[in-house]
């Protein structure tokens, strides 16, 4: 094959459609029975603006490239999704300051229109909300996920790319053509393929795909930090509550718990912000009170029985607890002895949003 994709996360989809596309032969190997089983459906499939990224950073530029591009492909493959728009409150005075460094950055972002509402402008178009201030952000919205990596994985396949379900990568050797790579199917059978590239896409396993390769990534200064966040549904008889999403300001290394809703209507909150040594996708029950309580900051009507446990994703992070921001990771690693593997690390939240942004970053990195 002409390139080798690791990974049928939305990100390694978008990729085998944009490189099929353009001609080359892709194979993309995936090691759980269906695609997009990981971070890329474990989410709450927002459309992001591109309001919270450092101005000139990766996730900023792709974040406000890859949403024109998600919208743009859920109007032509008819993707259910919806701007829903999405109001950032302050709750304190002290966090004025705080919203606008967030309404600043997503204007030098390219974020889309914003609109700041003061406290009474607030009320009246948001009567179920308690802040002193907000920002609307109508480019904000959501998508299905699924639905959109089925539209990348149709276009794909509709130009010769193939897809290698229940596959465990085992060993990459580099050799005179590019690479062999080694793998096993579920049944046991031992697989070997060549391929002249390969994209690394692996978002949770991406560092042990690497590390496969030859790779220390620690050497690279780099190091993979399992982020959990658990998810919550909030009751029925609150379904009314808002059509539209309403965060907190950032809190640590997420945006804050914050209330989605889906494509079905039902709200949901989260997720947190829980640093783990293992993937595990058990919600922790405990947290309803601590979730409840940090609703109640700008949704008053909120009620601890009004949660319950609902689903939680892990996201491949960069930075620590005690670091603010680790850009995206999109590199060729043809200056540490592999030309021609692209390795995608971190590719956390916008990733969704980004995906097709990033895939014409692969493309750009892997010229014909």
């Amino acid at each position: 094959m002409d390139v080798a994709i690791i990974g049928a996360g939305a990100v390694g989809l978008a990729t085998a459609a944009l490189l099929a596309s353009r001609g080359d032969s892709v194979i993309v190997l995936e090691q759980h029975a269906r695609f997009g089983q990981e971070t890329s459906s474990r989410n709450s499939g927002v459309i992001h603006a591109g309001l919270y990224y450092p101005p000139g950073s990766l996730k900023a530029e792709l974040c406000v490239r890859g949403r024109e591009l998600v919208y743009a492909r859920a109007a032509r493959d008819a993707i259910a999704h919806r701007r829903t728009g999405k109001l950032i409150v302050a709750c304190e005075a002290a966090e004025r300051a705080r919203l606008e460094e967030v309404h600043a950055r997503g204007m030098r972002n390219g974020a889309g229109e914003l609109r700041w509402l003061e406290a009474a402008e607030l009320r009246a178009e948001h009567p179920r909300v308690r802040a002193l201030a907000g920002l609307w952000s109508p480019d904000t919205g959501i998508v299905d996920a699924h639905g959109l990596m089925q539209s990348y994985w149709a276009q794909a396949q509709t130009a010769g790319a193939v897809l290698g379900l229940r596959t465990h990568l085992t060993a990459i050797e580099a050799c005179a053509t590019g690479y062999r790579l080694c793998a096993r199917a579920s049944d046991g059978q031992a697989h070997d393929l060549a391929a002249r590239r390969i994209v690394n896409a692996a978002g949770l396993h991406a560092f042990d795909v690497a590390a496969l390769a030859g790779l220390d990534t620690n050497v690279l200064g780099r190091q993979l930090h399992l982020c959990k966040g658990d998810y919550f549904t909030i009751a029925a008889r609150l379904r009314d509550l808002t059509e539209h999403l309403i965060y907190p300001l950032p809190a640590g290394a997420g945006l804050g718990i914050h209330v989605t809703v889906d494509l079905g209507g039902i709200l949901r909150a989260g997720p947190d912000t829980e640093y783990v040594a293992h993937i595990d996708y058990a919600v922790c029950t405990s947290k309803q009170l601590r979730f409840a309580a940090a609703l109640r900051r700008y949704l008053p009507e909120i009620r601890d029985d009004d949660l319950s446990p609902a689903y939680s994703g892990i996201r491949p992070k960069l930075h620590g607890p005690e670091q603010s921001f680790a850009d995206f990771v999109i590199e060729d690693a043809a200056p540490h002895g592999l030309p021609g593997m692209i390795n995608l690390l971190g590719i956390e939240s916008p990733g969704l949003t980004a995906s097709e942004a990033i895939a014409q970053e692969v493309l750009r990195l892997l010229p014909t």
